[in-house]
């Protein structure tokens, strides 16, 4: 039987190597007799191996009486069946954990570490050094630029991309993921927009780094590949020109696409329109369609089929693409399938290039997972708004809109959600807006001492001013700047403040949340006072924190949308 094994041992299914295990109710992986076993088996007390002709090593041996059966080893209750394959796949009950991005990873118990071992050699890892954050944290909002170059690579690519080239930043999506993961805003950046790259430090192959020179007035691909520019530098052009933080990268080529298509048996797309794009070598009906591999790879890529032929309305149909995709990844079918996961883990840590602070499996699930609770409704996919060039005659590359793009990177940076029911959380709570209710004590008897944490400098000075001159809160003092930075303005005040904070909160436009009950400090006078911080979020002295946040005046789409491209 051991050698019938061996001998068909690459030809077992993957998903038939995870068995029930009935002393424990958790299923383990069975790999084959002469490879390494799962450490919990191990660890449970499985059978010897077996030496030099087959006898079991490390075992006494046992006198036992002609024709009497064999006494069971020791350690081994007499009687126990041995465990029994299971026939079926279906009939199988897996625990899996899947993910709704092109990092969908398969979650495994400690019986998996193997296999989960074997995932992290797939990925590849790029150190970015300060250009992201130095780990992954569950419990709060993050970025990850999702980064598809056009570096061949791999068999049936010789029409696509440069030859030749390290790769660019030819597709260029910026996920951020809110801190209470209501919502999610994906952001395409356009290759063709016209952007400044700042000085890159990178890290050389050798351990040593060089700074890599900026550019001004350029194409926005050219932050990667150009030069030996590196994900990090891409990252870091995206800051510069948003101001919005990337925390993380995930970069793939041309063959992402084809695998991780394939190892879902396909996507649904629809067109508006007959396709038949010689330079693509797309073909495809009026309707609804199913596209995998070199044929999802093409719609990706395809210019001429849809809408002027340009890079934005091929953006619009990525976008499109990616939705399916997130709800192919995210379904039933797909998360029940043992065989299709494993085929999905393999196909996406394959594919991915990644910083080395997400660059272990578990991290790669646990992004996924925190994904998986943003409602697909809720994630929207919008561009950042731009306008021809007006320095170009023939028009070839664009602009920020300026009357736009800074209003749509502040509501991202801020966790403003794109869609009606993102909005939702912008409402205050009952507890917080109680804050709020009550008398409010004069102007001239609010004190407080004002910080600058994280504001344009000189803010904090100039808050002083406007409070004393303006609004009659002469106990006021500038303390400097914060311990540290914060996001969003807050004051802290004791419980004999309360309408000291409610003048203040008046006077300021300060919600709910951004009052914070907690103790006084003491000022210069040696009197109790609150502490006014100004954050990130502050606009200016006389400026209130609470006007409207109305929606952001751009074309956007939802992921859970079914769309036809046009």
């Amino acid at each position: 039987m051991d050698a019938q094994r061996r001998g068909r041992g690459d030809q077992i299914d993957p998903a038939d190597q995870w068995v029930l295990n009935p002393n424990t109710g958790e299923y383990e992986l069975r790999l084959n007799p002469s490879g390494a076993q799962s450490p919990v088996s191990a660890a449970r007390g499985s059978t010897p191996p077996r030496g030099a002709g087959g006898t079991r090593t490390g075992v006494p041996p046992q006198r036992r009486r002609r024709g009497a059966p064999e006494e069971p080893p020791p350690g081994r209750r007499g009687g126990r069946r041995p465990v029994q394959r299971k026939p079926k796949k279906a009939k199988k009950v897996l625990m899996w954990t899947g993910g709704t991005m092109a990092f969908v990873l398969v979650g495994v118990g400690a019986a998996g570490y193997f296999y989960l071992r074997h995932l992290e050699g797939n990925v590849t890892t790029t150190d970015v050094g300060s250009a992201g954050a130095s780990n992954f944290s569950k419990d709060e909002a993050f970025s990850v630029l999702i980064i598809g170059t056009d570096k061949r690579t791999g068999e049936g690519n010789e029409g696509y991309g440069d030859k030749g080239s390290s790769g660019h930043a030819d597709t260029t999506i910026l996920l951020h993921v809110a801190e209470d993961r209501s919502n999610a805003t994906a952001l395409s950046i356009p290759r063709d927009l016209i952007v400044n790259i700042p000085d890159c430090p990178t890290k050389l192959e050798d351990g040593s780094e060089k700074v890599v020179p900026g550019l001004r007035g350029v194409r926005f691909n050219r932050s990667l590949g150009e030069s030996g520019r590196d994900p990090g530098c891409t990252m870091r052009t995206v800051k510069e020109n948003t101001g919005i933080q990337v925390d993380h990268f995930m970069m793939a080529d041309f063959n992402a696409v084809k695998t991780l298509t394939t190892a879902v048996d396909g996507v649904d797309v629809c067109v508006e329109k007959p396709v038949n794009d010689k330079d693509s070598k797309l073909v495809l009906p009026a309707g609804p369609s199913k596209v995998e591999g070199e044929q999802a790879l093409a719609f990706v890529r395809t210019r001429k089929s849809f809408g002027n032929s340009g890079d934005l309305d091929r953006i619009k149909v990525q976008q499109q693409f990616l939705g399916s995709l997130m709800r192919k990844m995210s379904s039933s079918d797909t998360l029940t399938s043992p065989s299709k996961l494993l085929k999905l883990a393999e196909a996406a840590t394959n594919a991915l290039t990644v910083d080395k602070a997400i660059g272990n499996v578990g991290t790669l699930k646990d992004i996924a997972l925190e994904l998986k609770k943003v409602p697909t409704k809720n994630i929207a996919f919008t561009t950042v708004p731009v306008v021809d060039n007006p320095a170009e005659k023939i028009k070839a590359t664009v602009v920020f809109d300026q009357s736009k793009a800074p209003q749509l990177f502040d509501m991202i940076r801020n966790d403003v959600s794109l869609t009606e029911a993102k909005q939702q959380k912008k409402k205050e709570k009952d507890a917080e807006a109680a804050r709020l209710k009550g008398t409010k004590a004069p102007a001239s008897e609010v004190r407080v001492r004002i910080l600058n944490g994280g504001a344009d400098p000189g803010s904090a000075q100039k808050t002083l001013q406007y409070l004393q001159v303006e609004e009659g809160v002469t106990k006021s003092e500038n303390d400097g700047n914060a311990p540290a930075e914060l996001a969003r303005t807050t004051l802290e005040y004791g419980p004999d403040q309360a309408d000291q904070a409610r003048r203040l909160a008046d006077i300021m436009g300060l919600s709910g949340s951004a009052m914070k009950p907690g103790e006084s400090v003491t000022n210069s006078q040696g009197l109790p006072s609150m502490t006014l911080t100004l954050g990130k979020d502050f606009k200016g002295a006389g400026v209130k924190l609470d006007a409207p946040v109305e929606a952001a005046d751009v074309e956007k789409s939802t992921a859970d949308k079914v769309k036809c491209a046009s």
